[in-house]
């Protein structure tokens, strides 16, 4: 990808952001968990330039130190297979205190995941890697707002 297309791919993402009707992304506090650091830093930027609040952990451990420190959390953006932990793991913990969470497992081993996890839970959704800018604001939108409404010149 061509750095002007990339550029004019988060200015769509930008857009899209500032057209949301509902709740302001700014207002949703994401915690993205991969522990590959370009996957993670990828998902990092693609959703802050969309105007959600980030936060990163390496590991599902680190995750849960991080969620301690946050005030609250809406959703989770997790990578399934893990060292330690896997991602379900991680939301199962998570969910004890933070009731309402919403969760999208980020995997590259979807067979795995039906495997370990027969059926999604309510407010859970999975995306296979590796993941185009678009499929993944649909994805978290769609998990945090019921909705995704795009500008018609969104990039895939």
């Amino acid at each position: 990808m061509l750095e002007s297309d990339k550029s004019s791919v988060f200015t769509l993402v930008k857009t899209y952001a500032a057209r949301m009707k509902s709740r302001p992304p700014a207002a949703v506090r994401v915690l993205i968990v991969d522990d590959e650091e370009p996957v993670r830093k990828f998902v990092d930027r693609v959703l802050r330039e969309a105007g959600y609040t980030t936060y990163l952990a390496g590991d599902g451990p680190g995750a849960i130190e991080v969620a301690r420190a946050m005030p609250s959390l809406d959703i989770l953006v997790t990578d399934v297979m893990m060292p330690q932990m896997t991602g379900d793991e991680l939301a199962r913990n998570l969910r004890q205190t933070e009731r309402g969470l919403k969760v999208l497992y980020l995997t590259g081993f979807s067979d795995r995941l039906f495997k370990e996890k027969v059926t999604l839970w309510e407010d859970e959704a999975f995306l296979d890697k590796p993941c185009s800018v678009k499929g993944l604001v649909q994805a978290v939108s769609l998990l945090v707002f019921g909705k995704f409404e795009a500008p018609a010149d969104f990039a895939s």
